[in-house]
Order: structure tokens, then sequence, then C-alpha cells
């Protein structure tokens, strides 16, 4: 925010969202498309155990310099070529990054890794229907005005995928099929997120 020295960016903005989400007691958590590692850090401060996974070596580099005391596993590659066991992780996490993977396979493999019990949190970008979404298109547009009055909008340097190649329809369709009973919301600044719980604690 503008006097206060904070980043902002539509990403940054939803990050409460998914700090909200994260469970209680969780040891061991998952950020899927880290970046240079902003969120990971966050989990960090209150999860023993974090992994961050991201295919562009630039982002992960940067994500190792601002972590001096190696808290987290920076790991370099293609999250769903990554080995992990099955059930290794009470919470994954995922802002912005699903549109640049096979979100369906994303999803089943994050379904997997999941403990029983477990949170899965994402935020993510979609491509809006014209004219129906029209209204959350100028909706959107007028807020971030608003924002970018009191904010200093930071541009990430991470690669960027546009325009998304499923609409919010699709995307939303798509983790009902894969996560039944999850929670969909679209978001005013251009985001949806999925919320869901895995059954059998």
């Amino acid at each position: 925010m503008k006097g206060r020295g904070g980043r902002w960016n539509h990403n940054i903005h939803y990050y409460p969202l998914i700090m909200a989400a994260v469970p209680h007691g969780c040891q061991a958590a998952l950020d899927v498309g880290c970046g240079e590692g902003m969120l990971a850090r966050q989990l960090a401060g209150r999860i023993p155990h974090v992994s961050a996974v991201d295919v562009d070596p630039a982002s992960i580099e940067r994500a190792r310099r601002q972590d001096p005391d190696r808290a987290i596993d920076w790991i370099c590659g293609d999250f769903l070529a990554c080995p992990f066991e099955p059930g290794s992780f009470g919470a994954i996490t995922s802002v912005a990054a699903l549109h640049h993977m096979d979100p369906a396979a994303a999803l089943e493999k994050m379904r997997v890794l999941l403990q029983p019990g477990g949170i899965l949190a994402i935020v993510g970008l979609a491509r809006s229907r014209l004219p129906a979404d029209l209204p959350w298109e100028a909706a959107a547009v007028i807020t971030n005005l608003g924002y970018r009055l009191t904010r200093t909008y930071w541009q990430q340097p991470s690669p960027t995928v546009w325009p998304p190649p499923h609409t919010y329809a699709a995307i939303r369709q798509l983790a009902a099929h894969t996560l039944p009973g999850l929670q969909y919301r679209r978001h005013i600044l251009w985001r949806y997120s999925l919320i869901w719980e895995k059954p059998g604690a």
C-alpha cells in the first residue's frame, strides 16, 4: 500500500483468503506455482514444513535468495512430474498457477497429495465470456481503479499466460467433477477461488 512500502497486486490481494483456509495444526503444506515465494513464506510462518514448486528457474532462484534460513523446500520443476507421496500434505495452495497447467490433471494430483481432512485452497484466473460476463468486467475495472488510488501495484516478474485457456464456467464444472463438495467463488478482481476439504478425517 502507498505509504507502507508493501507489495500489492490482484494475486496478493487474495492471500488472506488462502491463509484463512489453512487448517489449524497443519504440519506440512505445498505451494504450487510459488513464483518468488511470497505466499510460501507466509505459510512458513505458521506451518513447520513447507514445500514450494515452480517450473521457472529464475523464480525459484529469487525465492531462495529471500529465504536465507532455508525454511522452505524450494523445488524447481513441473508439479505434475514431482514424485510426492500420496497424502503428504495437510494443505495445498496455489495462486494464479492452475491456468499454466492441465487443470484436470493438476486438481487430481492435488486431491491425491492431500491428507484426509486436508485443505486445498486455490485462487485462479479464468476467461470471461462476453457479453454475458460484461457486468463482472465493468465492476472489476471500477474496483481496480479504486484500489490503485491507495495502493502501489507490484508487477510480479514470473512468467504469465494470457488469456487463460478456460472460462470461469468451465473451471467451475471441471473442479466440481474432481472435487465434490468444493466451495467455488468468483471474485471481483478477475479471480476465482476453490476451497476444498478432503473427506475422511
